[in-house]
């Protein structure tokens, strides 16, 4: 029998909590609807949290794992995280929200320069960098206790960061995640390098449970009926007539996959480009764009030349998505796929829309009945 101590109630206490509001989030893609979201919020409220006798194994086995500072960064390179980490600069703005939803902002001393899309959530004054070049003596004044890195930073494999970590700065790099799977260990291994390993692990399993929630809302989906969906990265012209895409192998067709629809690049691995011509041969159902370079994608997709009889544009079904919720690999993923989802099936968007305060009790539900189902071993208390 292994007995649990008040402090590892408390813990559990938090996880769940932080679980909770975690789940909530999914109420965002609702956010023009206050009625439901004001619902989502007297759920949580009213969830008997300090009531709980366990929580599902998932949870529990994955805070096994929580505040054991790692020794290796995601690209396997060999760190030192400093006891106490005061100051943080993130040089990618998929990590700087991840921070900042880890209650992390007022410790990021600098940014790279597309973080500053989230600027109203950072501090005043926050230094910029170019991620593409960044300055390692600017950055190394700052005296940062940790510096976060993208691969986008690397060149050919070499890190433009050596003098920094030659200078005694732990620089932990997170390489662009190929999977759901990947980000969710992005979000730990962020939480863990800076004591924040609980709640990183709730986002962790929010993002699991919502796409768990759409997945369940679009099985039902006949395979006749699931639409083929081309995402452009951009508009194509006489100079440059390639299209930048996804195919399979990528944390983005499996967003596609996980709301029913199927990906008109699939047969294709990783980033692509693709012919213009090709483009066309795949009349796809609906073509989303997430060009923020010009005022009116949608127009001037639509307005491509050769592209009137692709089934998409002749029935008008282009749409613009926000490129920070789906080019970001983070939690906001799950907001990235719910966009999706209004575009490409509104009538489940719907649905699931309706449905989300009974999806959400259900959820909970589930957590708290775990002790009506008999004691867990690894969560039973001293009599």
């Amino acid at each position: 029998m292994i007995f649990e101590t008040q402090g590892e109630k408390e813990m559990r206490k938090k996880i769940v909590s932080a679980l909770l509001c975690g789940v909530m989030a999914l109420g965002c893609f609702t956010a023009c609807n206050a009625e439901n979201a004001q619902k989502v919020k007297e759920l949580v409220k009213n969830t008997d949290v300090s009531g709980l006798e366990s929580v599902e194994k998932d949870i529990v086995n994955s805070v096994t794992g929580a505040g054991v500072v790692p020794t290796k960064d995601r690209s396997g390179n060999d760190i030192k995280v400093p006891s106490e980490v005061n100051t943080i600069v993130s040089l990618a703005p998929s990590t700087t929200r991840v921070l900042i939803d880890l209650g992390l902002a007022l410790k990021i001393v600098a940014v790279d320069t597309n973080s500053m899309a989230y600027k109203d959530y950072l501090p005043s004054g926050v230094k910029t960098f170019d991620m593409m070049n960044p300055d390692n003596e600017a950055i190394a004044a700052l005296k940062p206790d940790l510096v976060f890195t993208s691969g986008m930073s690397s060149v050919g494999g070499t890190s433009p960061f050596k003098s920094l970590v030659d200078a005694g700065i732990c620089v932990a790099d997170i390489p662009s995640s190929a999977s759901i799977a990947d980000i969710a260990e992005d979000l730990k291994f962020i939480g863990n390098c800076t004591g924040k390993g609980v709640e990183a692990v709730a986002l962790a399993t929010a993002m699991d449970a919502s796409f768990k929630l759409m997945s369940k809302a679009c099985e039902s989906i006949p395979a006749e009926k699931r639409k083929t969906v081309l995402f452009m990265m951009n508009i194509p012209t006489s100079d440059s007539p390639t299209i930048y895409s996804f195919g399979s192998g990528t944390y983005m067709d499996e967003m596609l996959t996980k709301i029913g629809a199927k990906n008109a690049c699939a047969s294709q691995q990783g980033w692509v480009s693709i012919s213009i011509e090709d483009a066309v041969a795949m009349n796809p159902d609906v073509i989303l764009t997430n060009v923020d370079y010009v005022e009116d994608p949608v127009k001037d997709i639509k307005a491509l030349k050769g592209w009137e009889n692709v089934k998409a544009v002749k029935n008008n079904e282009v749409y613009k998505v926000d490129p920070n919720l789906s080019m970001q690999p983070n939690n906001h993923v799950v907001d990235g796929a719910l966009e999706w989802l209004k575009d490409i099936y509104p009538d489940i968007f719907t649905d699931l829309s309706k449905n989300l305060e009974k999806a959400l009790k259900d959820t909970v539900e589930k957590i708290k009945g775990i002790a009506g189902n008999g004691t867990s071993e690894t969560t039973k208390a001293a009599a």
